[in-house]
């Protein structure tokens, strides 16, 4: 026995039996079992705790009280005990902003790569971004209205923490007087106390002026003083500007909408436009920088659906398609001539017949003039005429849209009954600004080229297009990306993690996910063989790894890649301890300890140890029972249902129909499932399985079946429900988390045992009811701990 092995002594954790073993160091080795026996105490409970309470102790008392210490396990002695890491089934939370791409971290070198050799283009015309000189940037200030005042900014801080006390100092010796903190023109002589746990926007005051020809010459200093203290970057702030009272804004990135922004760097010439540098902010949709501005970085928002809120298409606008809206005699002199305003000026503009907007059918209209009528017509200009007697008064604007305006009355609205009717016709929906890419334009304008063949039609793809493509092909994607020398030198280590990740992903077969997938849609499997990916990336050595189980769900395909995963982790230096029931697994394993014979109170035990042969030779031991071949899971003779080569024995047999299933990747098909009958639907891992059964099928039984709530995916309809009494759905999502809760009363059955008892003759003449041997309830439950 090596001094480096790891020798446990006496571990009597729940119902192991005073265990002693020794663990051989950087091995991988296979805990197995019945189910209940014990490898789970050991494994978690025991090393796990220990290593963890171990590392927790040895820390500081500051740094203590921000980590959960472990209770000390049952055990007599544990040596030769490494540091150790779990990664067990539990899900990744349900954070909507977490993703596959954020746990694995391939999204933070995606930002970096995308943010230093990413080639921007223009939101509105999609040209690529150049320098502009500063007479073009003079040019286009002094383009404002004449006698506009307007300061001079120069950014020195966006979006950080911290007092920059310094930086104040510093401003004021190179001669600078104000700066907008904030929002706020302040003195920089003032005695100024920042919130350094507050993000900060500072922009520094060069000069004020109003727009006259002869500003000219000082305009021009005051804009190369702003780009070289602003590093490339200048703000112009109106003065005079106010916003428009009443109106409804889109949400923007500024805190001051009427500040036009300059660089010399990043502009678009054609459009007259200016961008912020690149930085790894501006593609986080988890930063004020790059977040869409609508949805707040989510890709979904909850808003009318467009669905539910047109509820008759056949009808046109005017004949009230939309019900909150409804029909035209039915709306206000107000409200119509809105409406005939935004038809009318579409229809010049567009060349259409007159009245089409608001007659055609709305299953007629084009997706461009739905969204019009939806989400409002953007910055274009509408004519409105209002007809007051014999006399009519035009005067321009623009359109917010039904949908925005329905937003703006549900968050004002008070009245209960009012919510309700309006929540009637809300959904969560994909943003209709970013359309569920979660950046803001200019984040979603930079693209990346590949060299692949699969690429060929679209070489070009944003960092969001990217995100959604699945792991073996982004894997393509980065095997070879056009990028000059300087560019290639930039990236050369970042696409190096990138590469390496992507490659550890698609060895614990997970190659069919995609990087934008959220945590909570992720199964306890794919979670933990996400953070097994993860830990490989790390390369730690001399690391105690834990893995509960890491093949559940996994296709036997997929297997080898797997065990070359683990064998990986063991090859760097590290001890991997498996609890494991998959043959494989076990043959692959270098050290087997089966756990029996029995489960609970008959378990507890080490009934084997060592390699295969030596478990299968193990005459207590069931897993070597069933390893050696001596017992197996016979397959029944006769079966329920006898499917011949051609075609379904009996047709009139009653079954489920779904048809025109196209949720996720599945591609239109049809599914026949046979009633009263033990059904088992396969495949390899990502291949639909989850997206057919528990998106649409439990979902729509919910639905139509429970009346409860349900969505379910995209298909066509589901035939055979008159066959069906209630559908009970049993998912791998907890019980619960009250410590209240055991499996007696979760199946109900201690409701029997306490009425049980309420009826012995004791029982009766003390007047105990059921109640009284309820452990939540005041008389019947110990009142010192309160049951």
């Amino acid at each position: 026995m090596p001094t480096s092995d790891i020798i446990i002594k006496g571990a009597r954790e729940h119902n192991l039996c005073d265990v002693d073993l020794v663990l051989p160091r950087n091995q991988l080795i296979c805990l197995t079992g019945v189910s209940g026996s014990g490898k789970s105490s050991l494994a978690f409970d025991t090393l796990f705790a220990e290593g963890q309470r171990r590392y927790v102790e040895s820390l500081s008392t500051f740094a203590r009280q921000f980590l959960g210490q472990m209770p000390k396990p049952d055990v007599d002695h544990i040596s030769g005990l490494s540091p150790s890491i779990s990664i067990a089934q539990k899900s990744a939370g349900s954070n909507p902003r977490s993703t596959v791409g954020t746990i694995t971290e391939i999204y933070d070198f995606l930002r970096v790569l995308y943010a230093r050799v990413g080639q921007g283009h223009c939101p509105e015309c999609q040209r690529p971004i150049t320098a502009q000189s500063r007479e073009q940037i003079i040019a286009r200030i002094m383009s404002q209205p004449a006698k506009a005042k307007f300061a001079v900014l120069a950014p020195v801080i966006r979006g950080q923490k911290g007092e920059y006390r310094d930086l104040c100092e510093d401003l004021l010796k190179q001669g600078f007087v104000r700066a907008r903190i904030d929002g706020q023109i302040v003195q920089l002589t003032d005695n100024l106390s920042l919130d350094r746990q507050m993000r900060h926007d500072i922009e520094v005051v060069v000069d004020r002026l109003t727009n006259t020809l002869a500003i000219r010459s000082r305009l021009a200093e005051a804009v190369e003083t702003a780009l070289k203290v602003g590093e490339g970057s200048l703000i112009i702030a109106p003065e005079s500007a106010e916003p428009v009272e009443g109106k409804t804004h889109r949400r923007s990135r500024s805190k001051n909408p009427t500040d036009i922004f300059f660089s010399a760097d990043y502009a678009c010439n054609e459009c007259g436009l200016s961008f912020q540098p690149p930085s790894p902010q501006l593609f986080s949709f988890n930063s004020p920088q790059g977040m869409c501005y609508e949805c707040d970085g989510l890709g979904q928002m909850f808003s009318f659906d467009p669905s539910k809120l047109v509820t008759d298409p056949a009808k046109s606008f005017a004949q009230g398609c939309i019900e909150l809206v409804g029909g035209w005699k039915d709306l206000g002199r107000w409200k119509r001539h809105i409406y005939k305003g935004v038809a009318d000026t579409i229809e010049r503009k567009q060349e259409l017949a007159d009245g089409m907007l608001l007659e055609t059918a709305w299953e007629e209209l084009s997706e461009q003039h739905k969204h019009y009528w939806l989400w409002g017509t953007g910055d274009q200009h509408i004519t409105y005429t209002w007809r007051g007697g014999k006399n009519s008064q035009k005067y321009g604007g623009t359109f917010d849209g039904i949908i925005p305006e329905l937003l703006e009355k549900y968050r004002g609205a008070k009245s209960k009954s009012l919510i309700a009717k309006l929540e009637k016709f809300m959904n969560v929906i994909l943003c209709p600004d970013c359309e569920g890419q979660r950046l803001n334009p200019q984040a979603c304008a930079v693209t990346l080229s590949a060299l692949h063949p699969d690429f060929a039609k679209q070489p070009k793809l944003s960092l969001p297009e990217v995100s959604a493509l699945s792991i073996e092909e982004a894997e393509k994607f980065f095997d070879q990306l056009e990028l000059d020398k300087t560019g290639q030198t930039i990236s050369s280590e970042v696409l190096k993690e990138i590469r390496g990740r992507l490659g550890f992903l698609t060895n614990v077969g997970l190659d069919y996910l995609s990087l934008e997938r959220t945590a909570p849609t992720l199964s306890g499997g794919e979670t933990q063989r996400i953070r097994l990916a993860g830990q490989i990336g790390c390369g730690l050595v001399g690391v105690l790894y834990i893995l509960d189980e890491p093949s559940i769900g996994l296709h036997p395909r997929d297997n080898d890649r797997l065990l070359a995963t683990l064998e990986r982790l063991r090859d760097q230096g590290n001890t991997v301890v498996v609890v494991e029931h998959d043959e494989d697994t076990m043959r692959a394993a270098d050290h087997i300890i089966d756990f029996g014979p029995g489960p609970g109170v008959r378990g507890g035990e080490v009934v084997a140890e060592g390699n295969v042969s030596a478990v299968c030779k193990a005459k207590r031991s069931v897993t070597g029972a069933y390893l050696s071949g001596k017992r197996e899971i016979k397959v029944p003779k006769k079966r329920r249902i006898e499917w011949p080569d051609s075609a379904h024995e009996d047709e009139g047999a009653p079954a489920l129909r779904i048809l025109g299933a196209r949720h996720n990747n599945l591609k239109d098909i049809d599914v026949e499932i046979p009633l009263g009958a033990f059904v088992c639907m396969t495949g390899a891992s990502g291949s639909g399985k989850s997206s057919i059964f528990s998106d649409i099928l439990v979902e729509t039984l919910r639905r139509d079946l429970n009346n409860g709530k349900g969505t379910p995916g995209e298909h066509d309809r589901i035939e055979g429900m008159e066959h069906l009494d209630k559908m009970i759905a049993i998912d791998q999502s907890p019980i619960g988390r009250t410590p209240r809760s055991n499996p007696a009363t979760y199946i109900k059955v201690f409701d029997e045992i306490r009425s049980l008892y309420a009826q012995l003759p004791e029982s009766k003449r003390r007047g105990y009811k059921p109640g009284r041997f309820s452990f939540n309830v005041a008389g019947g439950r110990c009142e010192a701990c309160s049951g």
